[in-house]
């Protein structure tokens, strides 16, 4: 599909939709709930994913495992339980992010503000991980007024691509695709800033064989090259859910200092740096069912060959 050619939503009434449409009409009714109900609803539904997604929940009990050698068994089981509840949550915060944001609003807190109010309305990339309550960031950052693009991920189904691009597009300005990184140069050369999570496996151009935890992954470099051609700032930009599911914390980072340097690589540990530090704050929040250690070079072991050995 053209990124540039918006289709309208008549265009999604086949019989293969159906389902699409079913799931986001639950989620947009599911939003008036009380937000606590929504909160315990997205637990419940975690856990009934992780016994229905076995291989993601394996995925994410080995991704764990090599990330946090030094925990036991018990407490990484606990982690994964724990993961997938965090990412049922996800599911409803999504729902009242692109229906009913004012739910979330008065549950935010934020440290380190001061930091956008010095770099923004500008040349900013937010630089951003894939945290469970990712979509609360967008709220928040409407509820001051900030113009932002947010870049975002094509979806198998293009009824799912359409739904997420235009819930997005209730708090940002419009939303670029992760491949599109001229659009990004643009926005952020007009001076919009852009919200922009790298730190999914990459393979392709401006990607190299970086240290996660210590681990070598598949990493994408391409924030230094963004930070170069659009003459942006870098400003770390994180959601945490607190512990006892009242609400989030919002943190905003200082401006990276003298980024980008001279060689990509280095530029983008760095990054991996923080986001390891923000992980660390909230390790079941982190979106461990991903193969974030896929497509290594031949020279290292396949990461999940025998995940059968994962014991849930």
């Amino acid at each position: 599909m053209n990124p540039s050619i918006r289709p309208a939503l008549r265009e999604f009434l086949a019989p293969r939709f159906w389902g699409v449409w079913l799931g986001f009409s639950l989620l947009r009714g599911l939003s008036w709930l009380p937000f606590e109900w929504q909160m315990r609803l997205g637990g419940a539904l975690g856990r009934l994913a992780q016994r229905g997604f076995r291989k993601r929940a394996q995925v994410a009990s080995r991704n764990l495992r090599l990330c946090f050698p030094e925990h036991s068994d018990a407490t990484r089981q606990q982690c994964v339980r724990a993961h997938f509840e965090n990412l049922g949550r996800s599911v409803f915060e999504m729902g009242m992010a692109y229906y009913r944001p004012q739910r979330l609003l008065g549950r935010i807190t934020v440290s380190g503000a001061e930091h956008l109010d010095a770099c923004t309305p500008g040349a900013t990339i937010l630089l951003t991980a894939h945290f469970g309550a990712l979509e609360v960031g967008g709220t928040y950052l409407k509820s001051r007024g900030l113009a932002f693009d947010a870049v975002y991920r094509n979806d198998r189904n293009p009824l799912v691509t359409e739904l997420i691009r235009r819930g997005r597009e209730q708090s940002g300005r419009q939303v670029i695709e992760k491949s599109n990184i001229k659009q990004m140069v643009r926005s952020l050369r007009q001076q919009i800033p852009v919200w922009y999570a790298p730190d999914q496996s990459y393979r392709r151009k401006h990607s190299a064989e970086l240290p996660f935890f210590g681990v070598p992954a598949m990493t994408n470099t391409a924030t230094s090259a963004l930070a170069r051609l659009g003459k942006a700032t870098v400003v770390g930009f994180f959601v945490h859910r607190r512990d006892d599911l009242s609400g989030y914390e919002v943190i905003v980072h200082p401006p990276l200092e003298d980024f980008p340097g001279n060689d990509a690589a280095t530029d983008t540990l760095r990054i991996q740096q923080l986001f390891e530090q923000e992980v660390r704050r909230s390790p079941a929040q982190y979106f461990w069912v991903h193969r974030k250690f896929k497509g290594r070079s031949d020279a290292l072991p396949d990461a999940y060959a025998d995940l059968s050995n994962e014991v849930l």
